[in-house]
């Protein structure tokens, strides 16, 4: 058991055991990918590769903490700070500021505590579009709320891994990674306050996320989408009639996007540039499909000129989709979405398109490319496991992908019994 396996880890390294096990789920971007910065409710999937955090009280104000992945590959892996005297440090992509953030965070709400050592190990890949720094902060937070009782709600965990990684990292990211990684399972997250969270069970098929090699920076990403949707609503901002400039604004999380049709935009949508006409499409378009995969997935009746109508289908391949099933509707949508993200987004490559298109042809009923884009992982359902490691085998043969998983849904933060091994 990993619990159990990360606490041994923290024996050897201290000699001593922790007073606490903490993990949080890796996280697969399933809807409405970049549209949490917007305010837009997005869904992310909790997965079992997760990341573990040890403690263990200390006297004092010091802490101390080590990451058994940077152990094993060589590099710089331990961070040491004071309670006392909190800042971030200079050094690009270091794991210890995400740690230190968090402590900001936290004594900035309030929030009091002392010394701890800690020991980090991590199932969920760095960089790869599954969360990770999400999940680390989400998993540490929760840790040192267990550890000194601080009577953190899973909510609160949740708003202050994203204060710490937005607000003091300056990263700009949205909600969707570290509430995922609090709620874990099928997690329709409200972007906007009071940041409500729905958990929903996906009772058939299986998710395969594929590891392109290709990495990528979000902090590189989402500030330039943000900006060319910008610049196209200023420009809309300045011709559209009084009415619909209500439902808009300058900044990208302004508008009332769930409120807003390509119908009312498109008069005045070619006055944009190529760039932001395109984006401002793709939040459109991406939000109101996600709005009909929810409604399937909740029960909802669907009619085929529905899936026609949101998909851009002709009415007859609508109802093929819609005779054969619940989870090929939803698969029908990760692949539109992959699509809006290819090409009005511009935040996919030909290799992770490649990846798509090859899972499709593999037996996928969907596939889509999970977090910020530009390589990372592709994410795809699958109607059961058999089908999804063949598919991955011809993935991995073909050199498309660096690893792969068939993965599970998974629960959200967690508190392990040491002692039992078991959550």
């Amino acid at each position: 058991m990993q619990p159990s396996f990360v606490a041994e880890e923290f024996q050897k390294i201290y000699r001593e055991s922790p007073d606490v096990v903490c993990s949080a789920p890796g996280r697969l971007d399933f809807l409405n990918t970049h549209q949490d910065y917007k305010g837009l409710p997005v869904v992310a999937i909790g997965v079992n590769l997760r990341t573990y955090i040890a403690l263990k009280r200390v006297r004092g104000t010091r802490i101390y903490v080590a990451s058994g992945n940077l152990m094993d590959e060589g590099g710089e892996y331990v961070d040491e700070f004071d309670v006392s005297d909190l800042s971030l440090i200079e050094k690009p992509k270091w794991f210890g500021n995400y740690l230190r953030a968090a402590t900001i965070a936290l004594k900035q709400s309030g929030y009091k505590f002392g010394g701890f050592i800690g020991w980090i190990r991590s199932w969920v890949p760095i960089a790869s579009g599954l969360g990770s720094s999400g999940t680390l902060l989400v998993a540490f937070i929760s840790a040192l709320n267990e550890l000194y009782n601080l009577g953190l709600k899973t909510k609160d965990i949740a708003e202050l891994a994203y204060i710490a990684e937005h607000d003091i990292m300056n990263i700009p990211c949205g909600r969707l990674d570290q509430y995922a990684a609090a709620y874990g399972h099928i997690a329709v997250i409200e972007t906007i306050p009071p940041y409500n969270v729905e958990t929903l069970e996906l009772l058939e098929g299986v998710f395969v996320a594929i590891d392109s090699g290709i990495r990528h920076s979000t902090a590189e990403i989402h500030p330039q989408r943000q900006r060319e949707i910008e610049n196209g609503l200023k420009v809309l901002m300045e011709s559209v009639p009084l009415n619909l400039k209500k439902l808009l604004g300058y900044r990208y999380w302004e508008p009332k996007w769930s409120s807003i049709t390509l119908e009312m935009l498109q008069p005045y949508l070619m006055q944009l540039s190529e760039k932001a006409r395109n984006r401002i499409i793709y939040t459109i378009k991406a939000h109101k499909s996600t709005i009909l995969a929810l409604d399937i997935m909740k029960g909802y009746r669907v009619t085929p000129a529905d899936i026609a109508q949101v998909l851009e289908l002709e009415i007859k391949k609508a109802q093929e989709i819609y005779d054969a099933g619940k989870l090929d509707i939803i698969g029908h949508v990760m692949t539109y979405q992959h699509m809006l993200l290819s090409k009005l987004y511009d935040v996919s490559l030909p290799e992770l398109d490649n990846i798509v298109d090859t899972l499709l042809e593999n037996g996928a009923l969907g596939a889509k490319l999970s977090g910020a884009g530009l390589g990372g992982t592709v994410i795809a359902l699958f109607r059961n496991e058999t089908i999804a490691e063949e598919a991955i085998k011809k993935i991995i043969s073909k050199g498309l992908g660096t690893r792969a998983w068939v993965l599970k849904v998974d629960g959200g933060v967690t508190k392990h019994s040491i002692a039992s091994s078991t959550s």
